[in-house]
C-alpha cells in the first residue's frame, strides 16, 4: 500500500476498536491491523457483566464482534494481518505486516498485554469455567464459594483481598516462604479473616470436567502431591505487554510497558498509545476503551494542528 494513511491502529481489543470508531467518525479513514485473532483478551472471556450498556451481561466474543462491526460501519478498514516490524525513526511511519507494508502519518499502539499463565495440562481448557486471571472481572461469579489465588506479589494480595467481597474463603498458594508483596499489602491480606496462606506449594494441575473442582498441589520441599478442593483458580503472576516489536523504536519502562508522556502520547511525535500495553494497573475493557477514544481524539487534534502549521 503506497497511500499514506492518516492513522494506523495496531490492535483490535477494546482500545484499538474504540480508537477506530472515533477516528473513522472523524473521517480519518483509519486502518486497524487486527492480528490473526481479533478482539484481544475478551475473545477468551465468557460472560462480561461490568461493561456499561449490557444490563444482562454479554459474552466476550459477541462484544468484540459488535465493536468490529461498529468500527467498520463508520469507515474503519480492519485488516486481519500480523505486524512484523515498525519503523518510527522517520515520518511517514512504516509498518510491515505478514502481508503488506503500510505508511502512516500517525500510529495508535493498542496491542494489549497478556496474562502470564502456568501452562498446566487443564489450565486453558477450564479458562472461563473457573480459571481466571482477573478477579475484578470474574470475582462476582464466586459468591459464597471457595477460591485460590496463585502468586506472591502485590497483584496476588490485591486479587485475594478483592475476592473476599464474594468468596467464603480465599487460599493464597505460593511456592516459597518469602513473598514479593510489599509489607503493607501482605499485612492487609494477613489481617483479612477470609484469606489463608499455603506456602512452599505450587499448583501443578487444575481439576474438573466442565468446571473447576480443585487443584493438584505439589509441596516444593517434599515433592508430595495432594488434591485441594476449590471452585475457582485465579492466577496473579503478572502480565506481559505485547511490545516485542517495539524494542528500540519507542520508550518502554522496566517491565516493557509503553511509557505515556502526555495523556496518550509517546516519546515519538505522532505515535500514540492506548489500553493495557501502557496500563499495568487497571486492565479493564472499559478503561481500555476510554483511552482508545482519547487516543483517537488526540490524533485528530494532532493532525489538524500539523495541517494548519503546514
Amino acid at each position: 500500500m503506497n497511500e499514506i494513511l492518516n492513522t494506523l491502529i495496531i490492535g483490535s481489543g477494546p482500545a484499538g476498536l474504540t480508537a477506530g470508531i472515533y477516528a473513522s467518525r472523524a473521517e480519518l479513514k483509519p486502518v486497524i491491523i487486527a492480528g490473526l485473532n481479533p478482539g484481544g483478551q475478551l475473545m477468551q472471556t465468557t460472560e462480561i457483566e461490568n461493561f456499561p450498556g449490557f444490563e444482562n451481561g454479554i459474552m466476550g466474543p459477541e462484544l468484540m464482534q459488535t465493536m468490529i462491526k461498529q468500527a467498520e460501519k463508520f469507515g474503519s478498514k480492519v485488516m486481519y494481518e500480523m505486524v512484523e516490524s515498525v519503523d518510527f525513526k522517520q515520518q511517514p511511519f512504516k509498518i510491515k505486516t505478514d502481508k503488506a507494508e503500510y505508511l502512516a502519518k500517525t500510529v495508535i499502539i493498542a496491542m494489549g498485554a497478556d496474562a502470564n499463565w502456568l501452562n498446566l495440562p487443564n489450565e486453558q481448557r477450564l479458562r472461563g469455567k473457573g480459571v481466571s486471571a482477573c478477579a475484578t472481572c470474574d470475582g462476582f461469579f464466586f459468591k459464597n464459594k471457595d477460591t485460590v489465588v496463585i502468586g506472591g506479589g502485590d497483584a496476588a494480595m490485591e486479587e485475594a483481598n478483592y475476592l473476599t467481597k464474594f468468596a467464603n474463603k480465599v487460599t493464597v498458594i505460593h511456592r516459597s516462604e518469602e513473598f514479593r508483596a510489599s509489607k503493607i499489602m501482605f499485612a492487609r491480606a494477613q489481617a483479612n479473616p477470609k484469606i489463608v496462606f499455603m506456602i512452599n506449594s505450587s499448583v501443578v494441575d487444575v481439576l474438573g470436567t466442565d468446571h473447576v473442582e480443585g487443584v493438584t498441589i505439589k509441596n516444593t520441599k517434599t515433592g508430595e502431591e495432594t488434591d485441594f478442593k476449590t471452585d475457582g483458580v485465579f492466577l496473579a503472576i503478572g502480565h506481559t505487554p505485547n511490545t516485542k516489536i517495539l524494542n528500540g523504536q519507542i520508550d518502554l519502562d522496566e517491565k516493557k510497558y509503553v511509557i505515556v508522556k502526555n495523556n496518550t502520547r509517546t516519546n515519538i511525535e505522532g505515535v500514540f498509545v492506548a489500553g493495557d500495553i501502557s496500563d499495568p494497573r487497571y486492565r479493564q475493557a472499559v478503561s481500555a476503551a476510554g483511552i482508545g477514544a482519547m487516543a483517537a481524539l488526540d490524533v485528530e487534534k494532532y493532525l489538524a494542528e500539523k495541517e494548519m502549521h503546514e
